[in-house]
């Protein structure tokens, strides 16, 4: 599973350089293609607590915290402070696997926590009513409503 999410985060460093994007364009980007990025009151670390323990509270299921940044810094690469938190609700997150599996590439949900150049922290996430057009999904409108409701009020505790 490690080696799995390594070359994932190398994939995506790779793509990401390929395609000129920068962390100043992406901390910039607000909602650009699918991606909902805003500022955070907190510093990295707290803002990584928060959003932790928002989820604890609400009984989501927490999967994962990857440092992406420790990854990267012990592979040669130098990266700013970056986290990669996953959870969800396996009972709506698979609906929308039974609807299009190639859903399964945006679920479990991904709130990604980085530090942008200027030192801000910023909180991103992929838009739902993106996911459900990326995947041609038009019977689980109840269903996004209800995952964008629940991502907004996790990343709510730490909007600035």
């Amino acid at each position: 599973m490690f080696r799995f999410i390594s070359l994932l985060f190398a994939f995506t460093l790779l793509l990401s350089a390929a395609l000129g994007v920068t962390w100043s364009s992406v901390a910039q980007a607000g909602k650009r293609e699918g991606v909902v990025t805003l500022k955070s009151r907190y510093s990295l670390s707290e803002t990584v607590k928060k959003i932790k323990a928002d989820v604890s509270a609400k009984g989501i299921m927490l999967f994962d915290d990857i440092d992406q940044a420790e990854l990267g810094n012990a592979a040669g690469n130098k990266v700013r402070p970056s986290r990669l938190i996953l959870f969800g609700n396996p009972a709506l997150g698979t609906t929308f696997i039974t609807a299009n599996p190639t859903s399964g590439l945006d679920w479990p949900v991904r709130v990604l926590i980085y530090e942008a150049q200027d030192g801000s922290v910023n909180v991103a996430y992929n838009d739902f009513d993106w996911v459900a057009q990326r995947h041609g999904i038009k019977n689980r409108k109840k269903e996004f409503h209800m995952a964008t409701e629940v991502i907004e009020s996790v990343v709510s505790s730490v909007r600035k």
